[in-house]
């Protein structure tokens, strides 16, 4: 079973947002840490706080190809970015796109027009988007909707930022109404970080559940966003993959590693 985190960050510098740590997290210590946990390779999403960010993901990808794919970005506002979509993926490891809109002018970008622009460009280009948007699930089901042909991914199953249990999740009964669209999926990320449980962090289970009914395994994708986790990577991987006994093996490597693959189109050499 390949071991692909869907989402992590690697930054030089810059003032982080919590609960992310205060320090840098650069490409060695991700590294050693993966390796601690056997996990094989991670999809990389430049934040916005080290403005160098995507040149540090791009030069993990150069170094180590089968560990690393990014989703990038770009200022959506800016005319002059409409000009990048239909290149985007031939930069080395870039497998598409991944925006937050929970910042300034950005929360209404959803809905006052600003990216309307972006949605059948990147269907065109084969683009796949990750969106953190739990105030706008609606919004994406109606995207969804019109561009069938486009695969969108909801980061960190649409919780509530800074909540902890069934308080993190008031927005499992829009997400899993989502999964009637084949071409929106689920990031598992960063679920440890909302338990109110210690490991193995059985709090979390029903929610897990309630959304592989809803989505099946081709369209859960495990993740961590390990800099923002109460544990190390080991746990992460463990309490999913070996306390979860309901979900048979195969689906289980779907989840962890072989979904994400599939659905953005990365093709890991001996995965």
């Amino acid at each position: 079973m390949q071991i692909v985190d869907a989402q992590i960050h690697l930054w030089s510098k810059g003032e982080t947002l919590p609960p992310h740590l205060p320090r840098p997290y650069m490409l060695d210590e991700a590294l050693r840490d993966m390796d601690a946990a056997d996990v094989d390779a991670a999809l990389i999403h430049p934040p916005s706080w080290d403005p160098d960010s995507l040149a540090l993901a791009l030069d993990a990808v150069h170094k180590h190809p089968n560990r690393f794919a990014i989703l990038g970005a770009f200022a959506l506002e800016k005319p002059e970015s409409r000009a990048l979509v239909a290149t985007w993926k031939q930069q080395p490891g870039m497998l598409g796109l991944r925006f937050s809109f929970m910042r300034g002018n950005q929360r209404a970008y959803m809905t006052d027009g600003t990216i309307d622009w972006l949605w059948p460009a990147a269907e065109k280009a084969q683009i796949p988007i990750a969106l953190l948007v739990p105030d706008h699930l609606a919004e994406v089901g109606a995207v969804a909707a019109r561009h069938p042909s486009l695969k969108l991914m909801i980061d960190h199953m649409a919780t509530l930022r800074g909540a902890k249990g069934d308080a993190a999740f008031p927005n499992m009964d829009k997400l899993v109404a989502l999964a009637k669209y084949p071409n929106v999926a689920v990031k598992l990320t960063g679920g440890p970080f909302y338990a109110t449980d210690a490991y193995p962090f059985k709090s979390l289970h029903k929610h897990y559940r309630a959304m592989y009914d809803a989505f099946g395994p081709r369209r859960l994708f495990w993740g961590t966003d390990i800099t923002k986790m109460p544990c190390s990577w080991g746990p992460c991987v463990t309490h999913f993959r070996d306390e979860i006994d309901w979900i048979p093996a195969a689906d289980m490597t779907l989840i962890m590693g072989q979904g994400l693959c599939d659905w953005i189109g990365w093709q890991r050499t001996g995965a």
